[in-house]
């Protein structure tokens, strides 16, 4: 097989001042500390994962607040559940809120905005004292360790607020987006079985009031059976009312709820290092999905490694990290005030009214990280707007893209658009484990389409289907991580054996963590791209590529396309697997005989003549999750016969219906839409 993988990779960054990053900084005192000579990234890594002290050197170095620190001699010992989950620091206490509320100054914790342009602040004396209400309602109304608080909101402080009084009592706080649909809502929380139920009632989406009442009526009278306490109703962002619905009986607003006799300062239960913490979700694209539950000292002590050593976090930082509450990134993102970072809380469209506006926003911020998406720097690109047009970004340092695949032309792009002093960096990790396996760092230099490094501490690797190491051949993989890691999830709630959790991450190959990605390292740089969810795999004719190779060509032609869907097709009857590439076109455009050579000229050019689809098809929309990530797997069963129901995660079901008719491609090919 021909590898152009990194035909693009061309140097586009070179860090300026590599000695004052905060990695660095880490090497220097891990050489200090034992008299070592680890001389670059490289080298930390390589310490990281095969010594596991190197969990007490940053446990030490980020600070980690502790009312019972780690003993050298006691770092992990078996798991209670599985032998690949060990327990991290046994004996530990800590408490997670205690470490993300350590500042109570006057100095701005959260900017709140949305569509209306209205920004407001929270200092991290406010926070404390708001968390401290709200701990004290929930304890008046009977929170106890271990309980779930379940959440249906929206990117705000109400929301900070919640979580993190929930973590001060040592309950477990578990969320999703508001334009999740009923169904998928209670997908989730029936299998949790939360105690409170905290809602929106309305909210405001690009331009357009959304009234949410039907849905939380719905969800709370079926939760109501399984074991829930009290919903509390959040106020309106738009009118700012206190709305009661009247014909729920376990309802109240949160107005009231917080009305309790209580003036205790604010304390913080102190738990083990494994206590749960979070419960995030898989995608369920395809079926009920999988309740992931996150240990409070795993979370901590990752996420903290990936924001202080990922970008710098400080308290001379802002990190503005566009996320529904729905998404792994929100729950990653909180992590930044245990550095003293202040978080910018954007609720609504970014295209609302304008994203001119939006974009001018974060420079007038003065925003230093921002994470976005890969598909919202499309738009923008796809749009002729030019940022630095618009605002300076003076402040802007770090810029990550991340939650799909950014191909080097991408990273070109963003790179020219946002300034030559902003560091582009992609990530790659997962909400199985609420981290980055892969990720960027401000040390070393950044290629094209690249992923800088292996995050320290992940020991990944690329392996074949014989569960061969072939990272040193530059040719693609599966993401493997052979050794464990503190941010590994504790369970599956529900899966009391651990069945569910090992055929999950283990059965591919036993004792070693299986991630589903498709990756390729780049022996001459190191740098690592990710190619494309594994089960997604395109296999025609026994040679194996991942969907993101056929994307980065699309690159070319943004102008014309709004986006595009590749996968594979496997039907009964078929002997070989046959690529589909579905395009939606941009407004204005048409879908021609030319477009269609023409992108297959580009593929035979770019990467093979065997990549090039079998048939490319025009269609009217692209499947999503609520998160924006294409859609490829539940695709590929509609298109090979499977006839399978899309879950509450889907934001547009409906446009899975268009995929139906290219099961059968002999009807379809004769048509007009389809060329050969």
């Amino acid at each position: 097989m021909d590898n152009n993988y990194f035909a693009q990779s061309g140097l586009l960054w070179t860090p300026a001042q590599p000695r004052r990053s905060a990695v660095e900084v880490l090497r220097r005192e891990i050489n200090r500390k034992y008299g070592l000579q680890l001389k670059d990234y490289y080298d930390l890594h390589e310490y990281s994962i095969e010594n596991d002290m190197f969990w007490v050197d940053l446990w030490e170095f980020l600070g980690i607040i502790s009312s019972v620190p780690p003993r050298k001699d006691q770092i992990l010992e078996p798991g209670p559940l599985l032998p690949e989950i060990p327990s991290w620091f046994p004996g530990v206490r800590l408490n997670y809120a205690e470490n993300l509320l350590y500042r109570r100054d006057d100095g701005i914790a959260l900017t709140e905005t949305g569509e209306s342009g209205v920004v407001t602040h929270v200092t991290f004396r406010e926070l404390h004292e708001r968390v401290r209400v709200m701990a004290a309602a929930l304890r008046v109304n009977g929170l106890k360790v271990g309980d779930r608080v379940a959440a249906i909101v929206t990117n705000t402080s109400n929301t900070v607020i919640i979580a993190l009084a929930t973590a001060s009592i040592g309950g477990i706080f578990s969320s999703t987006a508001t334009d999740m649909g009923t169904q998928g809502v209670l997908d989730r929380y029936r299998q949790i079985r939360p105690k409170f139920v905290f809602a929106e009632t309305e909210v405001l989406y690009a331009g357009k009031r959304v009234d949410l009442v039907p849905k939380i009526q719905e969800v709370v009278k079926d939760l109501s059976t399984q074991g829930m306490k009290r919903a509390i109703l959040l106020p309106s962002r738009i009118s700012g009312r206190e709305l009661l619905i009247l014909d729920m009986s376990k309802s109240s607003t949160l107005a009231d709820f917080l009305k309790v006799d209580d003036c205790r300062a604010l304390s913080f239960e102190q738990l083990p290092f494994g206590q749960p913490l979070y419960i995030l979700y898989s995608s369920g694209t395809s079926g009920k999905p999988k309740c992931i539950v996150h240990s409070a000292g795993g979370i901590l002590l990752n996420t903290k490694k990936n924001v202080r050593l990922g970008f710098n976090a400080s308290p001379d930082e802002i990190y503005f990290q566009y996320t529904t509450t729905g998404w792994m990134m929100w729950t990653f993102m909180l992590t930044a005030l245990s550095c003293g970072t202040r978080l910018i809380l954007y609720d609504g469209s970014p295209f609302h009214p304008d994203v001119r506006t939006y974009l001018k926003f974060i420079s007038d911020q003065g925003v230093t990280a921002w994470g976005t998406s890969p598909r919202f720097m499309a738009e923008v690109q796809g749009r002729g707007i030019k940022p630095l047009e618009l605002a300076s970004f003076e402040a802007l340092s770090s810029l990550t893209v991340t939650g799909a695949v950014v191909t080097s032309p991408m990273f070109e792009w963003i790179q020219e658009a946002f300034g030559k002093h902003v560091h582009i960096a992609s990530t790659s990790g997962g909400t199985d484990i609420c981290s980055a396996f892969v990720t960027g760092t401000c040390s070393l230099p950044v290629y094209a389409g690249e992923i800088q490094v292996k995050e320290l501490g992940m020991k990944v690797e690329v392996w074949d289907t014989a569960g061969n190491n072939i990272e040193h051949t530059g040719q693609p993989g599966e993401l493997v991580c052979t050794r464990p890691h503190p941010s590994l999830p504790i369970k599956f709630w529900g899966d009391e054996s651990g069945a569910k959790l090992k055929d999950a991450y283990f059965s591919t190959y036993p004792g070693v963590w299986r991630q589903g990605d498709f990756m390729v390292v780049n022996p001459i740089t190191k740098g690592i791209q990710i190619l494309g969810r594994s089960d997604g795999v395109l296999n025609p004719s026994g040679v194996r590529f991942g969907s993101g190779e056929i994307y980065a060509v699309m690159e070319q032609f943004s102008e014309s396309l709004d986006d595009s869907l590749c996968i594979g097709q496997r039907r009964p009857q078929d002997k070989d697997e046959r690529v589909l590439l579905f395009l939606k076109m941009r407004a204005g455009h048409q879908f021609t005989p030319d477009l269609v050579a023409r992108i297959k000229d580009a593929i035979r050019k770019g990467l093979s003549a065997r990549h090039v689809p079998a048939y490319i098809f025009e269609v009217t929309d692209i499947p999503y999750t609520v998160n924006g990530k294409k859609i490829e797997i539940a695709v590929k069963q509609i298109v090979s016969g499977s006839n399978m129901q899309p879950s509450g995660t889907v934001a547009n079901p409906e446009s899975l219906q268009f995929y139906y008719k290219y099961r059968d491609l002999e009807s379809v090919v004769g048509g007009t839409k389809a060329k050969l």
